[in-house]
């Protein structure tokens, strides 16, 4: 999971040093209003760590812990859609400007990233619910944990980037 989570590093920082140069070097940079949904969403997000906490931590509730991070991570992923169709709907697309096309690859990269994620929750919970006995279960949802974090902490800081260079 380790090497996974450095290959992710690897490719946001790489996202983020074109991000930087791109607006630095840019007469064209057109900063977008971000949809207020996305607040909504890092709470969506926040919560759905404190769900996989509690599946961490709670042997006898694990599958309903895992079962409500799920439903949390893609309740985040669906908010992320509406937030595309208020840009969509503002007129502001892929190749309006490239604040907006960082703003599409940033989030769009995050979402596919955190759909792994929900798939891996929904995986974790059917071996769960389906009786796997708890040391090969522990091993999967602590693994599934940390990738979750991983995700969360990536989308703060991928929000305050957005928000704060944005600008």
């Amino acid at each position: 999971m380790w090497l996974a989570l450095g290959a992710v590093v690897m490719v946001f920082a790489a996202f983020t040093s074109a991000y930087v140069v791109r607006k630095g070097m840019s007469l064209d940079w057109q900063a977008i209003r971000l949809p207020s949904i996305l607040w909504l969403n890092t709470a969506v997000l926040l919560a759905s760590s404190a769900t996989i906490e509690k599946a961490r931590r709670e042997r006898q509730s694990c599958e309903s812990w895992l079962a409500a991070t799920s439903v949390l991570g893609a309740a985040f992923l669906a908010g992320q859609y509406v937030a595309w169709q208020q840009l969509r709907a503002a007129g502001v697309f892929l190749a309006s400007n490239p604040s907006s096309s960082f703003f599409y690859l940033l989030t769009g990269a995050h979402g596919v990233h955190l759909l792994g994620g929900v798939l891996a929750l929904f995986y974790v919970a059917g071996r769960a619910w389906r009786g796997a006995e708890w040391p090969n279960r522990q091993a999967a949802v602590e693994a599934t944990a940390l990738y979750w974090h991983f995700m969360d902490g990536l989308w703060i800081y991928l929000f305050f980037l957005l928000q704060v260079g944005g600008k």
